[in-house]
């Protein structure tokens, strides 16, 4: 068993994850794992579940986001240019 680090429920079928940097932590829910781990996107501010879109310093959760603070060279779809 293991304690949710997000709302503190002991239950029996808690998970951990471990991220890139090393970081352990115990959920009981993918909901209490979003809302520790997910990325957030830094121009609407919703937690990002996909891929995202990123540039050197920022994720965010679309080409849309990224564009309306400058970002450059970015888009959601790859068309075959046909």
């Amino acid at each position: 068993m293991g304690k949710c680090v997000t709302c503190g429920n002991d239950y029996d079928e808690s998970f951990e994850v471990t991220t890139a940097s090393g970081e352990h932590h115990v959920f009981d829910s993918i909901e209490c794992a979003v809302a520790v781990i997910a990325p957030v996107c830094v121009n609407c501010g919703i937690r990002i579940l996909g891929h995202g879109v990123q540039n050197e310093e920022h994720v965010f959760c679309c080409a849309h986001c990224a564009h309306a603070v400058g970002v450059t060279g970015v888009s959601d779809r790859v068309t075959s240019g046909s």
